[in-house]
């Protein structure tokens, strides 16, 4: 088959690999018809992920058609259509049992381990281990556009923005970065209640994006001398925003979600981060805020897949450009440069 391949830092293939086989009893083989690009293998092709060795297949994100399973597979049957989720579960573990199978012991502490640890969902085919808790069946009437938006970035968007930023009804909501994983971010606060939700950012083409997933309110930080300021002033009462969600993991934006949060409010920090930032605790300690961070768990599939049918979110929104599996590279380099190509999410499908 044919895999992109990990060969360090800004370099990887598209190249003949082998087939993967069955390795424990409660493996999966999936045939993958569409996949995506994700930040986080920008990220690796970067540099920034050292466990990343030369030789892995890259991907995370992925729907298609089981092919084989293990003997101790008892619940996905050969010829489903699934969605691959991102995070590998055991589902017996501690953290698994507490609903954080992103640090599932059993798999090494880490959930995502495809593209990472194992290899990955760019690739003709994968192999997915304890495939009972880590494959979702796609639902009639959901598309494989809108099933792999749930392998990662709307449960990250939801889980790691929302629900770890606890948006209530009624909240006032800024989302400081509105590339893939804030407008799911913002897509998914929509239905969790928040009366307002500001979308910061500095690229006028994902601010009307923004508008269209949900936002009421946009802020280009080229346009304001104070952005902290310019959020306070869109909150009911001047004193800061309910929830910021920080989407970029650059000390800009954690600053600016610091600097517009009001006494008592939530930071949800979804973006990754690849260098130190500084947390002013002398100016915050008496401030009663929150601050979260954290990974995937995915654990919220279900509940996404019934806000699809419903009509409540509309994932294909994600899809800017498209592209057969065999043109992957070409892909990258559309996603690499997203901002000259006005690209979100590409997707790629196999022939």
């Amino acid at each position: 088959m044919k895999a992109v391949v990990y060969h360090g830092p800004g370099n990887k293939v598209w190249e003949e690999v082998p087939n993967p086989t069955i390795i424990d009893p409660t493996d999966a083989i999936v045939k993958v018809e569409t996949t995506t690009i994700c930040g986080t293998d920008l990220h690796i092709l970067k540099g920034d992920v050292p466990a990343v060795t030369e030789g892995r297949i890259l991907g995370h994100e992925g729907v298609g058609v089981v092919t084989e399973v293990g003997a101790e597979v008892t619940d996905i049957k050969v010829g489903e259509r699934v969605i691959i989720s991102c995070v590998t579960k055991c589902g017996v573990c501690s953290y698994c049992l507490a609903n954080m199978p992103s640090h599932c012991q059993t798999v090494g502490g880490i959930g995502w381990i495809f593209g990472h640890l194992i290899d990955g969902t760019q690739a003709e085919y994968v192999r997915v281990p304890f495939a009972d808790n880590g494959l979702i069946r796609l639902p009639e009437g959901v598309s494989d556009e809108q099933g792999v938006m749930l392998s990662d970035i709307l449960p990250t968007g939801l889980e790691i923005g929302v629900q770890y930023g606890d948006v209530s009804q009624g909240d006032v909501v800024a989302v400081i970065g509105t590339g893939p994983i804030g407008l799911a971010a913002i897509m998914t606060a929509v239905p969790a209640g928040a009366a307002k939700i500001i979308a910061v950012d500095g690229n006028a083409f994902r601010l009307a994006q923004a508008l269209e997933f949900g936002a009421t309110d946009t802020i280009n930080i080229n346009e304001v001398d104070d952005v902290a300021a310019a959020l306070k002033a869109k909150s009911d009462d001047g004193l800061g925003v309910d929830v910021a969600i920080e989407a970029v993991g650059v000390a800009a934006t954690w600053n600016t979600a610091l600097a517009s949060i009001r006494p008592g409010g939530n930071v949800a920090n979804v973006g990754v981060h690849g260098s130190a930032v500084e947390f002013p605790i002398q100016d915050h300690w008496i401030n009663n805020i929150t601050i979260t961070t954290g990974l995937v768990n995915g654990v919220t599939a279900e509940e996404l897949l019934d806000e699809i049918q419903s009509g409540a979110i509309a994932p294909e929104k994600f899809t800017t450009h498209r592209f057969p599996l065999d043109d992957i590279m070409e892909a990258y380099d559309v996603f690499e440069n997203a901002v000259d190509h006005d690209a979100l999410k590409v997707i790629l499908t196999a022939g």
